[in-house]
């Protein structure tokens, strides 16, 4: 079911975002990217759990970076951000332990990344916005 939600509301979002104008902003996914990015800190916040925190921060960091980076440049590297972030999502309980984690959450996750990615690449592949900055 958590894989459904995951890709239902990323779907949904991404629709929410178009029909109101909200993506014709460049900084909308790249932002969507960063919040991503940053639950598994809030996660590890739950957890009262310290060496995950840094851990998840410093990931949290890269993939800061990487939308940044995004941003700056082509917004298909955010769509390889969401992508790469659906991957660490399916690794991610083999890579840092983190007890504030749900046990739902990384299938969530990575339909929420993936779906999300393959929108985004669907509004730059059609022109809807422009992927150079």
């Amino acid at each position: 079911m958590a894989l459904l939600i995951g890709a239902l509301l990323a779907f949904a979002v991404g629709l929410l975002a178009t029909a109101t104008g909200l993506d014709r902003d460049r900084a909308f996914y790249p932002t969507v990217a960063i919040v991503i990015a940053s639950y598994y800190s809030l996660f590890a916040v739950i957890g009262a759990s310290t060496r995950p925190l840094v851990l998840e921060s410093l990931v949290a960091a890269a993939f800061l970076a990487v939308a940044i980076l995004g941003f700056r440049s082509s917004l298909w590297v955010v769509v390889i951000a969401l992508g790469a972030h659906g991957v660490f999502d399916l690794a991610h309980g083999a890579v840092i332990s983190n007890p504030g984690v749900p046990g739902w959450w990384p299938g969530f996750c990575l339909t929420y990344d993936a779906t999300a990615a393959g929108y985004l690449a669907w509004l730059l592949t059609n022109g809807r916005i422009r992927a150079a900055a």
